[in-house]
């Protein structure tokens, strides 16, 4: 593959994929995330948009000036004015491989309707806004907004204009999923013969999935001449999502003999990335998802299954363990020992401290001491509890007691701890358990919340696993997740609506 075009991958997980619906993650949870993608060897993260919030600000400050100088660069996202490129670059300027991400929209109608703007004034304040951007650094981004739909001759001018301003990457954006495959090669191909100084920059694609087509058009933009693609884990992101970074990789790795080009993905490592964005998010990968669902690997049909025995390639075209399946499950019990746990966690994907293995170690023994066998995907929900659930500790869950009986209301006591100080309720209230832990807990904490929405999923199969509860909650107009795992799937909801609550007030610092 050496001789193979190498295509980059930029990944907008943290910034695009965060702006789903419910996806918004902490200053931790964006850490983890970042490290994973460093771990997947993906060229560019773009981290944020940093004027969007002080949030978002400190987060790609953080991860600029912490995870910045690991041979990936940092890209902050900005408006094409003076205020946001500011910006951008105060929260930038640490990182030893900075890039500035430049946009304006460029089609008819967001000229007409939203930005009020003739095409002159457009290509004027675009190439403002990368010359701007290039007075703090060398690598910048422009992206003509809704390229798609873009009239082809404005496009050209847009782009030989940002090229010559200094532009060194120019993204073109499929920004409502519009575009089909050959649209998407037609518009490249524009770019490539029409462009004058084209050779000056990387082409790059940003494909939406509102027809299902983003990984399509990606490659096929590729095939006509870009040089990188902007993706995400799990394809999360606005509405229907982006292109799925697993899938587009493996699209390429295998079939090689359609694509002459590759990536410097680590593709053992798309698994591991995709349990963690699943878990940060809340967003639970369907059974059947494309290269990292439950079921990508799976085979039920008596004659795929007598294939399989006769050769692996009858029905698989990639081996489980290319795309970070392990090769077997249950490995681990009551008897095995700190290292096997830490070799385990690495093989999954996770890179523990010293502290985190003993917490881990300590949690995978009690479980052990409850199951006879330990699966994948119980190391992984106690490992990502022990990172994602210590990011916030208003409140912790000390005991409760819950009396269920058919057709009566139930009854909980429950006592929760909030520096070293212990409370306590007992209610008679609600139309079953969960709702009787939200009410227990808002009367505790005094934070009202309203869930719109409660997941619960095993981790592993048989009917000892643990129990994943996610909820979603508004709170003061405002949408927070919460997420916890446990055998016991009420203690598991109570954890989940604290952490939910917790979160609110690491956010707001409201006194309770």
């Amino acid at each position: 593959m050496s001789n193979k075009r190498s295509i980059r991958i930029f990944d907008t997980t943290l910034r695009d994929g965060e702006q789903s619906p419910g996806c918004s993650m902490n200053l931790q949870e964006k850490l983890e995330v970042a490290q994973a993608l460093i771990d997947l060897k993906v060229d560019v993260i773009e981290a944020g948009f940093p004027i969007a919030s002080p949030g978002d600000f400190e987060a790609v400050r953080e991860i600029a000036t912490s995870l910045g100088n690991r041979g990936v660069e940092i890209c902050g996202l900005a408006r094409s004015n003076d205020k946001d490129i500011d910006r951008a670059w105060e929260a930038l300027k640490q990182s030893a491989n900075p890039r500035i991400h430049v946009f304006l929209a460029t089609s008819a109608i967001h000229r007409e309707f939203k930005l009020k703007m003739t095409p002159e004034e457009i290509i004027k304040r675009a190439v403002a806004g990368v010359e701007r951007a290039k007075s703090y650094c060398d690598n910048i981004e422009f992206s003509p907004e809704d390229a798609a739909r873009t009239e082809i001759d404005f496009l050209c001018q847009v782009v030989e204009a940002v090229v010559k301003a200094g532009a060194t990457t120019v993204n073109i954006p499929d920004t409502v999923g519009y575009a089909t495959p050959s649209h998407m090669r037609d518009v490249i191909s524009a770019l490539m013969n029409r462009v004058p100084n084209i050779d000056q920059t990387v082409i790059s694609v940003h494909c939406h999935n509102d027809l299902g087509m983003a990984v399509a058009n990606s490659l096929a933009a590729v095939q006509a001449g870009a040089g990188q693609i902007e993706c995400t884990v799990n394809g999360i992101g606005e509405r229907a999502g982006n292109t799925s970074l697993e899938e587009v990789v493996m699209a390429m790795r295998t079939r090689h003999d359609v694509y002459d080009f590759d990536t410097n993905i680590e593709s053992n490592r798309l698994v591991p990335a995709s349990r963690l964005v699943s878990a940060v998010t809340g967003l639970h990968v369907q059974r059947n998802k494309a290269i990292v669902g439950r079921n990508a690997f799976a085979h039920e049909a008596g004659i795929h299954q007598d294939g399989m025995l006769k050769n692996r390639d009858t029905y698989e075209i990639m081996r489980p363990q290319d795309v970070g399946f392990a090769a077997t499950d249950l490995v681990l019990g009551k008897h095995s020992g700190r290292a096997a746990l830490a070799d385990r966690a690495k093989q999954l994907g996770f890179q523990l401290t010293g502290e985190q293995l003993q917490s881990v170690f300590e949690k995978f023994k009690q479980l052990a001491d409850k199951k006879k066998e330990i699966f994948d995907g119980d190391i992984v929900a106690i490992i990502q509890d022990e990172i994602l659930g210590a990011t916030e500790s208003e409140w912790s869950l000390v005991t409760y007691q819950v009396e269920l009986a058919y057709k009566s209301t139930p009854r909980i006591s429950l006592t929760l701890a909030r520096d070293d100080q212990e409370k306590t309720v007992e209610i008679s209230d609600g139309s079953g358990p969960v709702d009787a832990a939200f009410l227990a807990v808002q009367q505790l904490t005094g934070v009202e919340l309203d869930c719109n929405e409660f997941q619960i999923q095993s981790t592993t199969l048989g009917r000892d696993a643990n129990g994943e509860v996610t909820i979603e909650t508004d709170h003061e107009g405002q949408t927070w997740r919460g997420r916890a795992v446990s055998m016991d799937c009420v203690e598991a909801t109570i954890k989940a609506i604290l952490n939910a609550t917790n979160r609110i007030l690491a956010s707001t610092r409201q006194p309770v």
